[in-house]
């Protein structure tokens, strides 16, 4: 497992290597089937065949893996389906994922005399049974509302009742008919609201898979063709927020929800597989959710641009900024009000379950759809006489807004995203993002020099045995406030303490991922950490003095740990070609002045200047204020689009695409 691992992370540091390579860092010790040369690399097709031959010798991956075997000339597995038709009848959470398999197997294998009729039956009845949005009848634990699952269930609906429009569903009472009505309303919001401000879910290296399953579904499957279009263009976006975040294949940016394992481990990424098929620049790992569905697809092309840009790796430096997502207080101006449980269902696509504009409606869906009862509202019921008696005293908002920072840990509003990369790393930051309020997933800084040679922090919110999220290192307890300029971080941390209704700060410490084995080098002077990648370099430092995490265990030479509520950490990139040998860049890093006073900094980077930033106030570059927050939905070299987005255009020489949402247009240059 081990020479697999590091087989599996060396594919990442070039994203052009030989099919050959890739084959054997993930089948070793397998046979490896034969593939094409380096020019298959630049073919979709060539990288489509290469993961379909590898899908024909992996058993496993659920329905997706059955829908690859199909496609690649093999029989099906039966049971494979069978377990997850029990799965979604006995409606588990991620019930969506699996049924968005099943209906693709249904539509584009429903007539295959490989899949039997007893299958093609069992699919059926399944899928006439299944709940297919929280007001229809039944009490279960799925999660329907968060961003990915919201299109999910309401693409399902439609597509389900499409099939079978004149069939009665049997949990809502509706027809087919039915179903598509009620939920094209649902897709087109959604869809709207993704293409002209973005992700609340932002850059997310696992639920920007899910989303994609959906997405490929309805371009393929959906008659009404103005979906199919919309649909299409957004796919075009989540590969232009990967292809834009992403250093040689590694979606090493901040994300709004991710987990552990996923922001350590490149291999572990959920979206890798789909960028090296859609963009060369990856890892081909196997049949999860958005490879199959892309390499299955019968009516989506990635624009050639968009590997262009995913492998132009060589600039000397490259600048992306991007605006994405929306408040809360802005509900009216996006045409969501704070009353109907339609509204309701958007709000919580970003997870904004107890805001004081929305906790009243929130109770209102927990009485309605029998959430007190759902495993996700656990934190609700342990609390809910508190809740009740606030209610009626019509106090919900003034409790939402006298514990915000812990009640609205979840919430997902708008981002500034600032991604800094050369040839030989990458730094990405969620600019001055709800400093102070209780984080869940977001991950809200990370330096990349590798597939794993990655620093990131983060203050604790649950023990190393815990798994539910946040937890020791997937999402937060306290955000930061955090500031980037080009190759420079300052992340600023300021843990209160106090009540709290749903998670005390319980933790005295912060921490820091970097795994000493991962770099080339790693060499400790004057309060620093320098580690060497390659030619790239990291400089790190904390306010106040560290120690290494020596228990045995995972995080064994990996975790730095910092005693105390608040604490400076300043991280400083730098590489041969512009600082010189790893020597040169530590002695003038060392030589640079750091000092504090109370929650500011000033720190004279080498790089960069006289740098002044804290918990309040502007990040100044030499006297002068650095703007943090963008107006720009994208900013880089590749295209400047205005938010909301109406029109976008990325270019890079001769290849371009072009998308207009008010008139459903998508043209580009060519198409894999």
């Amino acid at each position: 497992m081990t020479l697999r691992k590091t087989l599996l992370q060396s594919c990442f540091m070039k994203p052009l290597v030989r099919p050959a390579l890739l084959f054997a860092c993930i089948l070793f010790p397998l046979t490896v089937p034969a593939v094409a040369d380096d020019s298959a690399l630049h073919d979709f097709q060539a990288r489509r065949q290469a993961f379909l031959e590898l899908c024909l010798q992996d058993n496993g991956h659920g329905p997706y893996g059955e829908l690859a075997r199909l496609a690649a000339g093999g029989n099906l597995q039966e049971d494979a389906v069978l377990s997850a038709l029990e799965s979604i009848d006995e409606r588990h959470d991620c019930s969506d994922f699996k049924l968005h398999g099943i209906l693709r197997l249904l539509y584009q294998f429903g007539n295959d005399p490989r899949v039997s009729e007893d299958v093609i039956e069992k699919c059926k009845t399944t899928v006439l049974h299944f709940k297919y949005w929280p007001d229809e009848p039944g009490i279960d634990s799925m999660c329907t509302w968060s961003e990915n699952h919201h299109i999910l269930f309401a693409s399902a609906g439609y597509l389900a009742g499409q099939l079978y429009r004149d069939e009665e569903f049997t949990n809502s009472g509706r027809t087919g008919r039915e179903m598509m009505a009620v939920n094209k309303p649902r897709i087109l919001r959604w869809l709207d609201l993704r293409f002209r401000t973005g992700f609340s879910e932002w850059l997310s290296n696992v639920y920007y898979d899910e989303d994609l399953a959906a997405l490929f579904d309805l371009a393929d499957f959906c008659h009404d063709q103005d979906i199919a279009q919309r649909a299409r263009m957004v796919i075009d976006l989540v590969f232009a927020d990967i292809a834009f975040n992403s250093y040689r294949g590694v979606f090493g940016s901040t994300h709004g929800r991710t987990y552990e394992a996923e922001k350590k481990w490149a291999a572990d990424e959920n979206t890798s597989c789909v960028s090296y098929l859609a963009m060369g620049a990856g890892v081909l790992s196997g049949a999860n959710m958005s490879a199959t569905c892309l390499a299955l697809s019968t009516s989506y092309r990635v624009p050639r641009v968009l590997e262009d840009i995913a492998n132009d790796t060589q600039h000397p430096e490259y600048l992306n900024r991007q605006r994405i997502g929306i408040r809360v207080r802005d509900g009216r101006t996006w045409g969501i009000g704070y009353d109907s449980f339609e509204d309701g269902m958007v709000w919580l696509s970003l997870e904004a379950y107890t805001c004081p504009r929305t906790i009243n409606l929130t109770a209102r869906m927990l009485d309605s759809f029998h959430w007190w009862q759902n495993d996700f509202f656990e934190p609700f019921q342990r609390r809910r006489r508190f809740f009740e008696n606030a209610r009626r005293l019509h106090a919900l908002p003034l409790v939402a807004h006298v514990f915000r920072h812990d009640l609205q840990r979840n919430t997902r509003e708008q981002v500034d995203i600032y991604t800094y990369r050369t040839p030989n790393y990458m730094l990405s930051t969620a600019q001055d993002y709800r400093k102070g309020y209780g984080g869940d997933q977001q991950h809200i800084w990370q330096a990349t020099l590798g597939p794993d040679a990655v620093c990131f922090t983060t203050h604790p919110a649950r023990d190393r045995q815990r798994s539910e999220t946040p937890n020791y290192w997937a999402g937060s307890s306290t955000l930061p406030r955090a500031a980037q300029l080009k190759n420079v971080s300052i992340v600023v941390y300021n843990i209160a303490e106090g009540h709290a209704l749903y998670m005390p700060n319980d933790f005295d410490f912060t921490h820091a991922w970097v795994p000493k084995d991962k770099f080339d080098e790693v060499i400790e002077r004057d309060g620093w950490l320098f580690a060497r990648k390659g030619d790239g370099y990291l400089a790190f430092r904390s306010q106040h003095p560290y120690t290494w995490q020596d228990k045995p265990g995972i995080d064994e030479n990996r975790e730095i740990i910092v005693q105390g509520r608040k604490n400076f950490y300043i991280c400083e990139l730098g590489r041969r070609a512009t600082d010189g040998s790893f020597k040169a860049f530590r002695d003038h890093i060392a030589a640079a002045r750091v000092s504090y006073r109370g929650l500011n900094v000033t720190y004279d980077s080498p790089s960069q200047g006289h740098l002044e930033f804290g918990w309040r106030g502007p990040l100044k570059q030499n006297g002068k204020t650095v703007p943090l927050h963008e107006s720009m939905r994208y900013d880089n070299a590749y295209g400047q689009v205005q938010f909301p987005a109406e029109t976008v255009e990325f270019r890079l020489g001769d290849n371009w695409l072009r998308m207009n949402w008010n008139t459903a247009t998508r043209q580009a240059s060519s198409f894999e």
